[in-house]
């Protein structure tokens, strides 16, 4: 029990104030534990830390995976529009998305090499679940077959990294004003 309060707990300093910015000392004090009994669960910040962003990445892409299942019936434009709108609004409202972007972004620097390498697993993932849905569309005739399904999923990439960029250093209203100018480039671009 200790282990996962000291986990939410930290969590929620390391959204909001980074690696460098979370100390244990805080994250006992919030628990309302001792600093040292913090190592009885976690060999240090490090290991705490990257026990987090997996528990984290798994619960992003269930989001992205149970939003995709609920809303299959929604025509391919309806359902990706809505989950940028709904990425957005998961960022301001869940510490998990916080820290998921604010680490995939900034990683600790002694730590780069691995939170790169699950974060484009991360990236990778999504991909994989977003591609049939170009396959679809392209099968139907909803995009134009001048667009592979691929060019389409890595070009949906783009708008969502950009959404991303945009919700760390501008905030939700000019993220909104990115969402919605480079979606309506997008799906101009590849609508038939």
């Amino acid at each position: 029990m200790t282990a996962t309060r000291i986990k939410e707990v930290a969590l929620t300093h390391f959204a909001k104030n980074g690696y460098e910015g979370a100390s244990l000392a805080d994250i006992a004090t919030d628990v309302g534990i001792k600093k040292q009994s913090i190592y009885t669960h976690f060999k240090g910040k490090d290991e705490l830390f990257l026990a987090l962003f997996v528990e984290v990445l798994a619960k992003e892409l269930n989001f992205v995976q149970t939003y995709l299942d609920s809303n299959k019936h929604l025509s391919i434009d309806q359902l990706l529009y809505g989950f940028l709108i709904q990425y957005q609004d998961r960022y301001e409202q869940d510490d998990n998305t916080k820290f998921f972007l604010r680490v995939a972004f900034f990683p600790p620097s002694h730590l780069y090499d691995e939170i790169v390498k699950q974060g484009y697993g991360y990236l990778d993932t999504i991909e994989t679940m977003i591609m049939p849905l170009f396959d679809q569309a392209l099968h139907n005739g909803t995009i134009s077959p001048e667009v592979s399904s691929e060019k389409a999923t890595i070009a949906f990439s783009a708008v969502l990294d950009g959404m991303f960029v945009e919700l760390l250093f501008g905030g939700s209203a000019r993220s909104m004003k990115r969402i919605e100018s480079s979606w309506f480039v997008f799906w101009r671009g590849i609508k038939k």
